[in-house]
């Protein structure tokens, strides 16, 4: 009996074994699943380049814009910022030249027309006073052959700060020492350094120091990483666009006069004769300077009446009127994008301490 149970238990084991190796098999046999193909990586898309022969017609803003001397003395910019600042060159001593452009919000005031003397406005918009002594004339219509005669005009334009003449400049200034000893620390060389002649040397050297670098002055100097590639695609978009016919030099514009509406009629009457007011030649009638674009995404509102709001449609309108081309809203976007990386960096400008009125210093004149 022992031995048949031993023959029973020893044939289940082999069976059971059996069944085993033939499960082992059955699994072995089984082909494994096939992986999932793995998605094919997109190949980079190429580094967005623009052609730098385009850019030949520009150049980084120098760290300041030296007059013809090619010298800026630190007295005669001193001088200038303090007179930059001071009221009291204005009939009313309630108006500077800081009003109307002010240094902290980008040169100008932002609005269409800058209200002056008992707050008359004047017939065009302020524009920016940053990086302007790269423009080849200044004012709208050109008058002025550089930002020291340009500083003169306002002090006597009677919508402006309206004082009377040239000698009621010099009395307020004569009537303080402390201004008498900057003039002549300012411009040593001068037998007589206050003159009228000589405010306009000294703000102008003070403007000469407002200069704004922007990430655009460093794509200029070949760094290809200065400028987003957003950015890059709105460059080649102005360029292919034809923006640079106008728009050219180290203030990217502010070189040349266009008539307004050259390639296509203003949507709008043109009432301002522009360059004509200046040269009183009836070809020059319509035509006004090319605005530089350093900060434009900072000096709204736009042209010289200031009625644009936008920059986008500024740069509609330019496309269409000027250059013939109608954007979609997209190309607009794209050009805009690069335009504000010509916004700059701002001056720390800190306002000066101002000489002391004395008892010989005209009053205030609200007429």
């Amino acid at each position: 009996m022992i031995r048949h149970h031993a023959l029973v238990s020893l044939s289940a084991l082999v069976i059971a074994a059996s069944l085993a190796a033939l499960g082992c098999e059955e699994k072995k046999a089984t082909p494994a699943s096939n992986p999932a193909p793995k998605e094919a990586t997109p190949a980079p898309k190429p580094a967005l380049t623009v052609d730098r022969a385009l850019l030949n017609a520009y150049a980084p803003l120098p760290e300041k814009m030296l007059p013809p001397s090619g010298a800026l003395s630190d007295d005669a910019i001193a001088l200038g910022k303090q007179l930059w600042f001071d009221a009291r060159l204005s009939k009313n001593q309630d108006i500077s030249c800081n009003t109307c452009h002010g240094l902290d919000t980008y040169g100008v005031d932002n609005k269409p027309l800058s209200p002056g003397h008992k707050g008359q406005l004047g017939a065009r918009n302020s524009p920016t006073v940053y990086n302007a002594a790269t423009n080849s004339l200044q004012f709208w219509d050109g008058r002025a052959k550089d930002v020291e005669e340009q500083a003169l005009g306002p002090i006597l334009n009677p919508v402006e700060m309206a004082m009377k003449d040239e000698a009621a400049v010099l009395a307020v200034i004569r009537s303080m020492p402390e201004y008498v000893a900057s003039f002549k620390k300012a411009f040593p060389n001068d037998k007589d350094p206050v003159t009228f002649a000589n405010v306009g040397n000294a703000i102008g050297a003070f403007e000469r120091t407002l200069v704004t670098p922007s990430r655009f002055d460093k794509y200029l100097g070949g760094d290809d990483n200065a400028l987003t590639e957003e950015e890059r695609a709105g460059l080649a978009k102005f360029l292919d666009v034809g923006c640079n016919t106008c728009h050219t030099g180290a203030g990217v514009g502010g070189r040349d006069f266009k008539k307004l509406g050259q390639a296509k009629a203003w949507p709008t009457e043109i009432k301002d004769n522009g360059r004509f007011d200046a040269t009183k030649d009836a070809a020059d009638k319509h035509f006004f300077k090319v605005s530089a674009l350093r900060n434009v995404e900072k000096t709204a509102p736009y042209f010289h009446d200031g009625s644009v709001k936008t920059l986008e449609e500024a740069v509609k309108l330019m496309a269409t009127h000027q250059l013939g081309k109608d954007l979609s809203d997209a190309d607009v976007a794209s050009i805009v994008t690069f335009l504000k990386s010509l916004t700059g960096e701002l001056p720390k400008i800190d306002k000066p301490e101002l000489p002391k009125s004395t008892a010989k210093t005209p009053k205030a004149d609200a007429t």
